[in-house]
């Protein structure tokens, strides 16, 4: 239903030719790698289905831009589709075309092959040139800043209200303590302003147990 849905909206915002495409990348046994065609009443849409395990690797081979999915195609000796793809890769002479190849590459190799193996192969020098794997490698770096700074807001905050939960009904039971170290920031801000009205420790534990209805 989907690629139906997609059609009609592009047919009716561009007025052209369509030809649908749906690209498998990953050997599966989904019935909807093998499902061409959405039928319904009154209704036939049809539509092409490629599943690269299948796909001869020669006919990517002879194109460059296609050379990252032919990492994925249909070969019974993987070092030596690698080896092949890399010798592609090495005689396209401008760098940043073989740089941004190269990266790709790698990439999609990654989902089929073990990384010594792609290691081996491929420069990294070369692919540290692309601007794709430079995006890449910053969204990385910016997701681990940012997970670096939410995890320091929760360690700080559960210092906080541990200290406060002490003073207030004392020492806490360490199953109740692995139950609190579990809590995102906002819920332990929740916590630090629900303590208090605490005056024992099962007034804790109750906050604890409500917090899971």
């Amino acid at each position: 239903f989907r690629m139906l849905d997609y059609y009609v909206r592009l047919k009716r915002q561009y007025s052209c030719s369509i030809n649908q495409v749906v690209l498998f990348l990953q050997q599966t046994a989904s019935e909807q790698a093998f499902v061409s065609e959405y039928t319904d009443t009154n209704t036939q849409h049809c539509y092409r289905v490629i599943r690269l395990w299948e796909q001869d690797p020669d006919l990517l081979l002879s194109v460059p831009g296609l050379l990252p999915f032919a990492t994925l195609s249909q070969t019974n000796s993987p070092r030596i589709l690698l080896e092949q793809i890399a010798n592609q890769i090495a005689t396209i002479e401008e760098p940043s075309q073989q740089a941004d190849l190269l990266a790709c590459t790698q990439v999609l190799a990654g989902l089929r092959f073990e990384k010594n193996l792609i290691r081996q192969l491929f420069r990294k020098e070369t692919m540290r040139e692309s601007v794709i794997y430079q995006e890449i490698r910053e969204d990385g770096l910016l997701e681990g800043l940012q997970q670096g700074r939410q995890q320091g807001q929760q360690r700080e905050a559960l210092s906080f209200v541990t200290r406060q939960l002490t003073r207030r009904v004392g020492a806490i039971a360490p199953t109740i303590q692995e139950q609190i170290q579990t809590l995102s920031v906002e819920e332990l801000e929740n916590l630090g302003e629900a303590l208090l009205d605490f005056s024992e420790a099962t007034d804790l534990e109750n906050w604890l147990n409500d917090r899971q209805l």
